[in-house]
């Protein structure tokens, strides 16, 4: 998925990785807030979103921000973003996971290795499928 460098959220959310790197957190965290705030579509909604999401302690407001990241990316038109769908998808199910809703963290596991074909096959590839046959596994063990 390639996103438009000169975009203002992409911009800002890349200031905001670069901030994380730096181990300046807070300062990541109102980057990716203000690109949540900017956001005007539902491409750069989803994107700030996403890593809005990366930056919560709490699982349960960690899990509502991956939530709104998929509703906005369900949404986006003109662009293929299906690739960013295994991620989301894995996200969401750990946050079910770690809430102990193994049947909803079951279902977007599945739903993530549904979308495993649109991954690269390179490390980031392989580190998602790697994590979601290890999330089934986890939850089959347990239902």
């Amino acid at each position: 998925m390639q996103f438009d460098p000169e975009n203002n959220i992409v911009k800002l959310c890349a200031q905001g990785m670069e901030m994380e790197g730096l181990n300046k957190l807070e300062e990541a965290e109102a980057l990716f807030q203000k690109s949540w705030d900017e956001g005007t579509n539902d491409l750069e909604k989803f994107i700030a979103a996403h890593y809005l999401a990366r930056r919560k302690k709490a699982v349960a407001e960690k899990l509502q921000w991956d939530n709104t990241a998929l509703s906005h990316a369900l949404k986006v038109q003109g662009i293929d973003i299906t690739s960013a769908f295994p991620s989301l998808y894995l996200n969401i199910a750990k946050g079910h996971e770690d809430l102990n809703d193994l049947t909803k963290a079951k279902l977007y596991y599945e739903e993530a290795n549904n979308f495993c074909a649109m991954l690269p096959d390179d490390g980031y590839g392989n580190l998602l499928r790697s994590g979601i046959a290890k999330g089934l596994e986890r939850i089959n063990g347990k239902i």
